[in-house]
């Protein structure tokens, strides 16, 4: 069995208009006995997450999400025709004024209305330090922005058949020339591009 890596997936989660048909790909792959592909997801939800808080704030989440790409050797990001537009997890305003009096919506708890900020300190980060999780970024590019900082290999894909550039987010427009699509079109029908992602992720 080839080695098993550490792999950080970022997509857009939403049942509805997200891109979960390409992360049940990925895992498939990883899972099954004909592929070669094995890794662990390194973005999905655990026991033991703060997200199992019901108090778990952003930037609580955020912190989880620089912990996890770091013990990871590379990140996929999905990229759909709705990343663009996802602003999950920009609403902390706390760098924006004073450093008190601030509170904000708990993790998917938006009908529990607002709780004090619980971020005593604002540190500003060191060019080694992680992404601060004290900020206006989406969860999406906030993840982007940790895996850029810590120098991680970073593979772009597109939930199509083509390459679409116009879906990119405007944090990720210097990758247009490497973004790929993850689906080809086969003999059975439309398929994921196994072969690049096996190559791009360092499998032989």
């Amino acid at each position: 069995m080839e080695t098993e890596k550490r792999v950080y997936i970022s997509a857009d989660y939403d049942q509805q208009n997200g891109d979960t048909e390409v992360v049940d790909v990925l895992k498939q792959w990883s899972e099954d006995s004909v592929h070669k592909i094995h890794f662990v997801d390194m973005a999905e939800v655990r026991s033991g997450s703060v997200a199992s808080d019901p108090d778990c704030r952003i930037c609580e989440l955020k912190a989880e999400f620089n912990r996890q790409i770091n013990q990871s050797s590379a990140v996929i990001i999905i990229v759909g025709d709705m990343t663009a537009k996802r602003t999950a997890g920009n609403t902390c305003q706390r760098m924006k004024e004073s450093l008190w009096g601030w509170s904000c919506t708990p993790y998917k708890q938006n009908t529990n209305g607002l709780k004090s900020c619980k971020a005593e300190k604002v540190f500003t980060p060191g060019p080694n330090d992680d992404l601060g999780e004290i900020n206006s970024f989406s969860y999406l590019e906030h993840e982007f922005r940790q895996a850029k900082r810590k120098g991680k290999k970073i593979i772009v894909v597109y939930n199509s058949l083509r390459k679409e550039p116009r879906w990119l987010p405007e944090y990720l427009e210097d990758y247009e020339d490497k973004a790929q699509p993850f689906w080809i079109e086969g003999f059975w029908g439309r398929r994921g591009n196994y072969d690049y992602i096996k190559e791009a992720l360092g499998y032989v």
